[in-house]
């Protein structure tokens, strides 16, 4: 078999969706520079241009592994144009939260809520998501739990997890979407509600 290297994008897409991790992890390693270079350039911050790095190849998983990716174009420019659509979710999200309207006399831009110093009541709430989210944790595999904890409470990369468990960036990610679909489905299942 020829070494991952000498294929082509194509070919080593193919590889990954029949399970070779080790194909898209060549994937990664010849595109990570060039498309986190491009999403840095955008957004000039980088700790969104991190998260939006990573939210695009867990997208780029997801739809290879569901059998969605069609291989009418290049890689390379299917990869760019999934993290070109975070980059502008991200800001479409950011301004509509940044966004009011100064045309009706009743709202008082200043009378905001998530401008207000916390109540008990929001308190209280945010302690109960914290201990139920800590306890869905808790009856999650080794694996997985870990890659929460990292990313979540200690602010880790998905880089920067792997080289702490010694895995690919691959499996790091594939650990992460398992751990919040199976926290959704614990929670489903239980009824907890974990907004506030």
């Amino acid at each position: 078999m020829q070494k991952l290297n000498q294929l082509t994008d194509e070919q080593l897409v193919a590889a990954y969706a029949k399970g070779s991790n080790e194909a898209f992890d060549t994937l990664l390693n010849r595109h990570s520079d060039r498309v986190y270079s491009y999403i840095q350039h955008i957004v000039k911050d980088s700790a969104l241009a991190d998260d939006i790095f990573q939210e695009t190849f867990v997208k780029a998983i997801t739809t290879i592994k569901q059998g969605r990716y069609s291989e009418s174009g290049k890689f390379s420019a299917w990869i760019t144009r999934i993290a070109h659509n975070l980059i502008i979710d991200n800001f479409r999200q950011e301004k509509s939260e940044n966004t009011f309207s100064a045309d009706t006399d009743d709202v008082d831009i200043f009378n905001r809520r998530d401008l207000a110093d916390g109540n008990i009541e929001d308190t209280l709430v945010k302690e109960q998501i914290h201990t139920d989210v800590r306890r869905i944790m808790d009856s999650l595999p080794d694996s997985q739990r870990e890659v929460i904890d990292m990313r979540f409470f200690r602010d880790m990369s998905f880089k920067e997890i792997a080289e702490a468990t010694g895995v690919s960036i691959n499996t790091a990610l594939g650990r992460m979407r398992y751990a919040v679909l199976n926290m959704r489905r614990i929670a489903d299942k239980n009824n907890i509600v974990l907004t506030v």
